[in-house]
């Protein structure tokens, strides 16, 4: 189930909504129980034949979560080691099925390859969300060992891991960045302010989804889809597709991430915040800082950290940046693209931190203040990101290396470019959508800003919070004819890892 359509907008979340505020006033347990049913049914409505699959991870999970902090007379050494056997099991367990859904396939095709076996072991259908809701309870099970992090209740932690507006593309959480909430009565109680400015926010995040995102994706297709079929792009087409897809995932991501903070503040519920204007970035480093905040922290915290981070050494900082990169990329999808993908940002944050620490502190901070130079960084930061998307957005790596040479090269081009042409697409209009967004991304107000300045207006003015959740309704309305107008509805980009 999509947010986009009607039938979350018009059925779903009003039924939940009603549902959960409605059972809370006789019971809070029963309001979260209710919330984690439709959770799970909304997780069933888009992939029904897994959603044992993931009930089974998630009960798997609690059980081990709950032998990893379980209180112990035995001695805190010998507590310490049984908790972290489970924890290595639990591990384990969670990398097995997420290895086999999602890799299995990719890895028997290349050692096909490699070694000229034939071994078939049928298609493995990926089952959406998975990426997330493993890395979620993964988290978990590390601060159960690490910090002590404890779930009595099997309904609290199911809704942990499958509240519907995080489960299928993050944020990746943490327990206690939820849960807590769940154990405030303000929780259960409408408030008209939470739900104005929630509703604001959806309305923000479905406009940059629909209008934005949509509206620019066809030039993004028909590019990189002649590329992967043999067809080589002219010099303009290569670089229009490259930065027409950098502009169509930032303001896709963007706007489901404005959509899960503003359906959570509905609910009376603060997600944190997983996208945070990563195209204003003036080097690598700060990019991964605001670009999917949730997965680069988990990456830092629990692989990077657990690698050995930068205590072992120059060399094997850099080694630890280009495995935990590697394996970040490896984890959107199994491809060779996604691995080179992390390849490349991994590459890209060694340059950053052997350039830093070449200049050494008083001249990176007298570049920093340089406005010539910040500009300059921008530029450069912006240009290996745009390069490394055309990895990320290929489907293959022939297709890719199209469209990287020609935006390398420089071809010469026909009069009407002729893979535009043929989708019924002009340079022009693509250019001025590039623009425009462009503009947009990088200078326009942080979502992020606005959303916190209305919940705080909307919360002391009821008044003014009713007219802003009427233009709000009418807004999310139009989008949603405009939607449904369309010849098809499409997913948001991340549901696919």
């Amino acid at each position: 189930m999509l947010f986009t359509t009607a039938t979350f907008i018009c059925l779903f979340l009003p039924i939940v909504l009603v549902g959960f505020f409605g059972i809370a006033r006789f019971s809070h347990a029963a309001a979260a129980l209710w919330l984690f049913v439709a959770s799970v049914f909304f997780y069933g409505y888009w992939m029904p034949e897994f959603t044992l699959l993931l009930l089974g991870s998630i009960t798997g999970n609690f059980l081990v979560g709950s032998q990893i902090s379980k209180p112990t007379d035995t001695g805190d050494d010998r507590k310490r080691a049984q908790s972290k056997r489970w924890l290595v099991f639990g591990v384990a367990a969670n990398l097995v099925l997420l290895g086999y859904y999602k890799y299995a396939n990719f890895f028997i095709d290349n050692l096909n390859l490699a070694l000229g076996f034939d071994w078939h072991i049928g298609r493995v259908i990926l089952p959406i969300g998975i990426s997330f809701f493993t890395f979620t309870q993964i988290a978990f099970l590390a601060d159960a060992w690490r910090k002590g992090v404890r779930e009595y209740k099997f309904v609290h932690y199911g809704l942990f891991v499958t509240y519907f507006p995080h489960l299928i593309a993050g944020p990746v959480l943490h327990h206690a960045q939820m849960m807590p909430q769940f154990r405030e009565a303000a929780t259960y109680r409408f408030n008209s302010g939470n739900f104005s400015a929630g509703l604001a926010i959806f309305a923000l995040g479905l406009f940059k989804k629909i209008v934005l995102a949509d509206g620019i994706s066809p030039y993004a297709d028909a590019i990189f889809k002649m590329a992967d079929a043999g067809v080589s792009p002219d010099f303009a087409e290569a670089w229009l597709g490259a930065v027409v897809y950098t502009l169509q995932l930032y303001f896709d991501f963007s706007g489901y991430s404005d959509m899960a903070i503003g359906l959570s503040w509905m609910f009376n519920v603060r997600l944190p915040f997983n996208f945070n204007s990563p195209y204003r970035a003036t080097n690598i480093s700060d990019f991964w800082r605001r670009w999917h905040m949730s997965l680069s922290q988990f990456l830092r915290d629990y692989l990077y950290i657990a690698l050995g981070g930068n205590r072992k050494g120059v060399v094997r900082r850099y080694a630890n940046l280009m495995v935990t990169m590697v394996l970040g990329g490896l984890w959107h999808g199994a491809s060779w693209s996604f691995i080179i993908w992390g390849f490349l940002h991994g590459l890209y944050l060694g340059v950053n931190h052997g350039f830093r620490a070449l200049c050494g502190p008083m001249l990176t901070a007298r570049l920093d203040c340089s406005r010539l130079f910040g500009l300059a960084s921008w530029l450069l930061t912006m240009l290996a990101v745009i390069m490394a998307w055309v990895l990320f957005r290929a489907e293959t790596l022939q297709g890719a290396s199209r469209i990287l040479q020609g935006m390398v090269l420089a071809t010469q081009a026909g009069p009407t470019h002729a893979l535009l042409w043929n989708a019924g697409l002009s340079l022009e209009v693509g250019g001025i959508w590039c623009a425009l967004l462009g503009v947009m991304a990088c200078l326009a107000p942080n979502s992020n800003r606005i959303g916190d300045s209305l919940l705080a207006f909307c919360q002391t003015r009821p008044g003014a919070g009713a007219l802003i959740a009427g233009a709000s309704t009418t807004a999310v309305a139009f989008m949603l004819v405009m939607n449904i107008m369309r010849d098809s509805v499409s997913a948001f980009i991340y549901f696919n890892f």
